[in-house]
């Protein structure tokens, strides 16, 4: 088995409201229980908007934090989910039944080295 990164890619804007995102997180839950009973769940978290990020960075011997995102953009990684999958093939098909249930782009990216 090897671990991938699914990052969901999220508009900037609001969030829906409950009416829509009630019944998508129900979906979601039903993935992640699937995923927990065939053991290729390993972590999964949204993350907050970008404004609540901070980047920290060298800049001439010296260590600087900022407040916000490291780039300005429309979209955003607003979630993550660490999978363990026999192949890209495996991981991709775990992949589209988030991108289905949430109309969201899906990133899936493999950890470097063996798990």
């Amino acid at each position: 088995m090897k671990l991938y990164a699914l990052n969901m890619i999220q508009p900037v804007g609001e969030v829906p409201p409950p009416e829509v995102l009630e019944p998508v997180m129900a979906e979601l839950a039903e993935i992640r229980r699937d995923l927990e009973a065939s053991e290729e769940w390993v972590f999964g978290r949204g993350l907050h908007q970008p404004e609540a990020s901070t980047v920290v960075r060298l800049r001439d011997e010296e260590v600087i934090a900022t407040d916000g995102p490291w780039t300005e953009g429309k979209e955003f990684v607003g979630g993550i989910i660490i999978i363990q999958a026999e192949d890209l093939d495996a991981a991709l098909k775990v992949a589209a039944r988030y991108a289905r249930v949430t109309g969201l782009p899906m990133e899936v990216r493999p950890f470097q080295g063996e798990a």
